[in-house]
């Protein structure tokens, strides 16, 4: 899955455009017993800015490619 970033998007905001979590309330929660790897690393800080050229590997969803506009 691709997701398109102009500057960034945070990686709460990425949870809920995955469907991960409904709200933005959930993400705490959600990174406190999920571990998404952020190139390859975990990462529980919700408000992770995510560029153009990062992936995100959550457990349910797969991997999503953080690309540019220019790229979509």
């Amino acid at each position: 899955m691709d997701i398109v970033v102009r500057d960034y998007i945070t990686l709460g905001q990425l949870l809920k455009l995955a469907g991960e979590v409904n709200s933005g309330g959930e993400v705490k929660p959600y990174l406190a017993s999920e571990s998404p790897l952020v190139n390859g690393q975990p990462e529980n800080r919700r408000g992770r800015k995510l560029r153009a050229g990062d992936t995100v590997i959550l457990k349910h969803v797969g991997q999503i490619n953080c690309v540019s506009e220019q790229d979509s």
